[in-house]
Parts: structure tokens; sequence; C-alpha cells
């Protein structure tokens, strides 16, 4: 969940903002009336006839699809805690916060409210994983007061998207998905969800920016700006266009006082249909092609030895034996301009561009090299699990306790974005307050020695800990830099 200035939630707003000058109109041809163009020409109002028109046609074709998305987390206690609850609650009168559904003090509950859309007439709900994350029960209520319980069926942190699925679904609306990469800054759109949990709200805005990238909710950074309010229980509701198609998944807002200044950011379309497409087909992962090579961000310095008159694109700074990048014949050094055709300015918007393409198939990459482009193409498919992952959750009384491990590959690097060795231990996840958490590790740790011991796995990472020592001298491998460290037993 991203933190100040960048909160989640969902979008609101009742800005109404103009549209750019259509394009479609020559500097001598008469000017036609807004209400006249086509719909997919773009026309600013010229009367006052035209300002008052009404979005209620579309709102009446897109919120039906729109679903608030309640979620809990709900955990039996034992009769001591059982016990000390039914005190607290006798003898100084307070309803502890915690109790479950039932109210009964033996449950302990968290809860979460937000947003979703209906995408399939099957009964399947994108929302944000923000708003389900460490829940296990889940409802869902649609426009028309209906209530269902929905079971979790794909959970994709990556880029802050999950997908439910209504049990027992009957006569759902599901939304269509547009295509967000046709979009343009001026745009109207409407943001549709349930703000504060007070019912569904409509509002309405402008495109802002496209393909904003530093805004911290997921690993692909390719977010919709649009001057509609995001504000708590909005996160996964709908961005709609004046077609009433899905074109984004309101997600976070810049925020320094956990409110709205118009700055909000939806996930584009492009990307939800990729996850919903696996929802679809049965998966509960979401695969994407791994390419082996690790790019950067091409600076002025680069841009103007090879030629370029900005500095755009990105540069292969390195590349894994046997990669998908090495087979294509990608070279170190090589300056990668576009995937099939789209351009890439930058990391952010290679990876959106690149994780779209599937793991089937193959996608052209469009190079500099030297002072002459040309074009290569890739092979598509998953990263390898070259070797069992063998999850270790260490528990012992180590500097370890607490986090989870496994061996490394390239899989393993790809979920983590991570250039990972061959051979070694990464970490996975670490739990809040552990010895881990306390000795400093982190996420994408890749442990090298302990007390001088190489560590090529998990078995022998718990074979060496197995025995209590005095001192603990652990090398890790940190975004390629060596650091060792010695904790007390």
């Amino acid at each position: 969940m991203p933190t100040s200035p960048l909160l989640p939630a969902g979008l609101v707003s009742v800005l109404l903002l103009a549209a750019a000058p259509a394009l479609a109109q020559t500097a001598n041809a008469p000017e036609k009336p807004a209400s006249e163009a086509p719909m997919h020409e773009r026309a600013v109002p010229l009367s006052k006839g035209e300002i008052q028109l009404s979005f209620a046609p579309v709102v009446k074709r897109a919120a039906p699809s729109v679903v608030n998305v309640y979620a809990s987390h709900v955990e039996k206690r034992s009769a001591r805690s059982n016990a000390m609850e039914e005190f607290m609650r006798r003898f100084f009168g307070e309803d502890r916060p915690g109790r479950g559904p039932s109210g009964m003090p033996g449950e302990r509950a968290q809860r979460s409210l937000g947003s979703g859309v209906i995408v399939d007439a099957s009964g399947l709900v994108i929302t944000n994983n923000h708003v389900i994350e460490n829940m296990n029960e889940v409802k869902v209520a649609l426009a028309d007061k209906r209530e269902f319980e929905a079971q979790i069926v794909l959970r994709d942190p990556r880029t802050d998207l999950a997908v439910l699925k209504i049990k027992s679904p009957a006569d759902v609306a599901p939304m269509p998905i547009g295509d967000s990469d046709h979009i343009e800054v001026g745009d109207f759109v409407m943001a549709i969800g349930n703000p504060f949990g007070v019912g569904q709200t409509v509002t309405q805005g402008i495109v802002s920016a496209l393909a904003r990238t530093q805004v911290g909710s997921s690993d692909y950074q390719f977010f919709i700006q649009t001057d509609a309010a995001i504000n708590p229980g909005n996160s996964g509701g709908a961005l709609v266009d004046l077609r009433g198609r899905l074109v984004g998944v309101n997600t976070a807002i810049y925020s320094q006082s956990g409110g709205s200044h118009g700055i909000g950011f939806a996930i584009p379309a492009s990307m939800i249909r990729a996850v919903v497409e696996t929802a679809k087909s049965g998966g509960s992962v979401v695969r994407r092609p791994w390419l082996g090579a690790r790019v950067q961000s091409v600076t002025a310095d680069i841009a103007e030895s090879v030629g370029l008159d900005r500095p755009t694109g990105v540069l292969v700074a390195s590349m894994q034996a046997k990669s998908p990048a090495e087979e294509a014949g990608l070279k170190r050094g090589d300056v990668i301009l576009t995937v099939d055709d789209q351009s890439v300015a930058d990391p952010d918007a290679f990876g959106y561009r690149y994780a779209l393409k599937g793991i089937t198939g193959t996608a052209n990459l469009g190079i500099l090299r030297g002072s002459k482009r040309q074009t290569i193409q890739v092979k598509l498919g998953p990263a390898p699990e070259t070797r069992p992952r063998d999850v270790l959750k260490v528990r012992s009384r180590t500097p370890f306790a607490g986090a989870t491990l496994v061996n490394t590959s390239p899989a393993v690097g790809e979920e983590l974005q991570a250039d990972l060795p061959d051979e070694g231990v990464a970490v996975t996840a670490v739990e809040e307050g552990s010895l881990a958490n306390r000795a400093g590790f982190r996420k994408g740790d890749v442990i090298l020695a302990i007390n001088g011991m190489p560590v090529p796995s998990t078995k022998d990472l718990e074979r060496l800990t197995q025995r209590s020592l005095g001192l603990w001298e652990v090398s890790i491998n940190r975004g390629g830099e060596v650091l060792t460290s010695v904790f007390g037993g």
C-alpha cells in the first residue's frame, strides 16, 4: 500500500473542464457543433446548450457494473483471549475493536472497504489487490443492493490488481474493457465507486496525464492521471470513458493530508485486460514474459553518444546466460526504442509494454546499436524455474527468524525484479517486528555466506542454522553490493 504522500483509494471529482480543440477541423472549415460531431471526434462546446448536456446516459450503462467490495479477515481466538475480551467489555464498558461479524468475542476481525467492476458475465470482478490483501472473506454488493459472497480467484500484487468471482451470479452487467492506449490528455472520464462507504457515487473530470511512473503502488509504473478525486473506498472502482467502457481501475492519489488534491491515478485497461484474461483461462498467477536482460535509463550523455536528439529508450546494461535476450542477439550497450512499434521512453514504460506481450509468440524490439537502427525478434516465454524453490520459513532463534527464503532461479529473480545468481538463497518476505526485520534483512537480499561457509540452497542454510552460535557473520548481496554484518547469538 502506498505511503504518504501517495495513498490508495479510488476516483471522484465534480470538476468540469473542456477538452482540447478538435483536431479534425481545418483552419478554413466551418466549426461543427459538438452535438453533431461523430463520437470519435473531439470538440469543445460552442454554446450554453452544449455545456448543459448530461452524462446520464453513460452512467446508466456503466453504473450497474460497479460494485462495492467488503473484505474481512476473521480468525478464531483462544479461550484465554476470549475471557480477556469479555473482561474488558464488562469492566471497561468497551465494545472492543476486532470483534468478528457475529459480534462474539471469540472472533477477531480486520475489515476493508473498496470498490470493484464486473468484467465478465460469469461474475468476474476486478478490484485492487490492496482492498483484499490479507483478507479471507469477501462480499460484493451490486448497484441494485443485491449482495453475494465472492471467491478470490487471483491476486497480483505486482500490478495491485485482484480478480474475484461472485458465487451464483444472476443477471450481472459486465462492463466492456476499453483501449487505454487510445485515450488522450483532455478526454472526459468518469469515476464510479463507493467513497467513504457512502454508497455508489459518480464523479467526472478529465485525463490530466498519461504514463505516469512515480506512483509507487505497483511494479508496473504506467498510470493514467486524472483530476477526478480519489478517496478511501473508491479503490478498485471504475474510470470510465464517454462510451461507458472501462479505461482504468482507480488506485491511488497524491496527497499530503489524506484527502484529494485532484491528482489521482488509475491502472490502465491494457494491464487490466491481461490480468482478467489470466483469470478467465483458469490461472491463479499472472505469468509474464522474461527477457533476461537488465535495462536502465538513457542519460543525456548516452543519447548524444549514440546520435539521439534526446534521452529516450532503455539501455541494455547486462544479460543472463541462455536468456531470450541473449538468444535473440541483444547486446550490452544496445538502446531499445520500441516494443512492437510502441515507443518506450524509460525502464518503467519498457517493463509495462513488454509485460503486456504474454508468454507465447514473439516480440519485435526496435533497437539502436551504435548509430544503426535495427529490429530483433525475441521469443516470448516465462522465466524458467531451474530448480525447486524449497521454501524455508525460519522460526529458529537466529538472525533469519521471521524471514521466508527460497532457492534462486530466473523465475524468482523475475518476481523480485532483481538479478540473482544461479545458486543462492533469496529473501522473499520478512515479517514485521521479527528478528530478521530488526537485523535489517530485506526482500530481494541474497544470502551468500554464513560464518564464511557458502549458502547455495535453503537446505544448506537450514543445516547451518540448526546449531546455536555465539556470533553470526552473514554476507549478503543487495542490488549488486556485497554487505557483511555480524550478529550476536
